[in-house]
């Protein structure tokens, strides 16, 4: 191991899925990671097992991907948001985890700056290390709708910066960004040297109202690049695929890079993904309503015992403040050991998350019912 890989701090959620539990006499519930807990829709299975005997698909693939993906892709976000697409605008994803991490080592020189959300996405940071970049801080704070204040950044980091990382609807936060607001962003950045990166993971997941692309205010495609995951909303997190659609110089870097690190995605995992979104009316909906109820569940608990919680308005995740005399690390150990719940620390998301855990809803109907009897049990804490 180098110095420079020895230099980033391990990935939390990667330590803590491995590292052996203490918990207390209850059954553990584990809040901790953001899974989808329902079934791969049956029609991408079956495309799945039939997919598996082509023979184009048991050789090597095509680099950039098969070109019915691609056309999936363009038609998906033509129906959705009213973006045209070419197929130059997308580089397929080996999980959208690999794209937004590698990214920065595509794109920017050593020194240049890429502002990243707090709180936002752990690893976020981990590229723009290895890309010898520097982090600067993007804060998230509730009295603005937990959207940057662009008007507060430092003038010295904004000419350096090369990229901005945004995320809506937000991990861990649950909150959610506006059109308005990514027509203010473009505007503000589309003549300057810094693009924006917009993780789109959790679109499907919209309680209020639909969820906004960046790419409805950047329709000349001329600032921003957008990565959208199959993992949450189509319950296919173990098949790894996703996207980048966008900015041409953006999404030719990603493209250039896999052609000279992966020889094509295998062909039954395109297959499957073009399935899915050529079928995605009943899943997403489908999807969309269960964490809906959820999310309203939650909410209606929380709040009837005393327990702040932010609004969840998409995603899901919920973004719980602490007890006094806790911070998040502590309070994570206190759960885990006298109510055998596991729940993610704030911190690893940043400086702002110290007094917070993330609970995720990822959860059967029943865990979550007792996930709500155990916080019952311990909402003194708060008062």
């Amino acid at each position: 191991m180098n110095e420079l890989l020895r230099s980033i701090p391990p990935s939390y959620f990667g330590s803590t899925m491995a590292r052996e539990l203490e918990t207390g006499d209850l059954p553990l519930l584990n809040l901790a990671v953001g899974i989808p807990d329902g079934d791969t829709p049956e029609g991408v299975l079956r495309t799945v097992a039939a997919s598996v005997y082509q023979p184009e698909n048991q050789k090597y693939g095509v680099f950039r991907g098969k070109q019915s993906f691609k056309q999936a892709i363009i038609q998906f976000y033509q129906d959705h948001y009213d973006v045209v697409l070419d197929e130059d605008n997308i580089a397929i994803l080996y999980g959208t985890k690999s794209g937004l991490v590698q990214f920065p080592m595509t794109f920017i020189e050593p020194g240049e700056g890429v502002y990243l959300p707090n709180p936002g996405y752990p690893d976020y940071p981990a590229g723009v290390k290895l890309a010898r970049g520097l982090v600067y801080d993007l804060p998230l704070l509730k009295e603005n709708d937990f959207l940057p204040d662009y008007d507060a950044l430092d003038r010295e980091e904004l000419d350096n910066a090369r990229l901005m990382y945004l995320n809506y609807p937000s991990n861990p936060l649950g909150a959610v960004a506006t059109k308005d607001f990514f027509n203010d962003t473009v505007a503000r950045f589309k003549d300057t040297r810094t693009k924006i990166v917009h993780d789109f993971a959790y679109a499907p997941f919209a309680f209020d109202r639909r969820h906004p692309s960046i790419l409805e205010s950047d329709k000349n495609l001329e600032c921003a690049m957008e990565v959208y995951s199959l993992s949450k909303g189509f319950n296919m997190s173990g098949f790894r695929v996703g996207f980048a659609v966008g900015n041409k110089e953006m999404v030719e870097s990603i493209n250039v890079y896999q052609d000279h690190t992966q020889t094509g995605m295998w062909g039954v995992l395109q297959d499957a993904a073009t399935e899915a979104l050529r079928h995605e009316s009943d899943m997403l909906d489908h999807q969309n309503d269960k964490f809906k109820k959820r999310s309203a569940r939650v909410e209606t608990s929380f709040k009837n015992m005393g327990i702040p919680l932010n609004p969840v308005k998409g995603g899901i995740f919920g973004w719980v403040s602490v007890p006094p005399g806790f911070d998040g690390e502590s309070f994570t150990d206190f759960l885990l050991k006298e109510a055998s719940i596991l729940v993610t620390p704030g911190i690893p998301f940043g400086s702002l998350g110290r007094n917070f855990i993330r609970i995720s809803l990822a959860v059967e109907d029943d865990v979550l019912t007792s996930v709500i009897e155990r916080f019952d049990r311990i909402k003194y804490l708060w008062q």
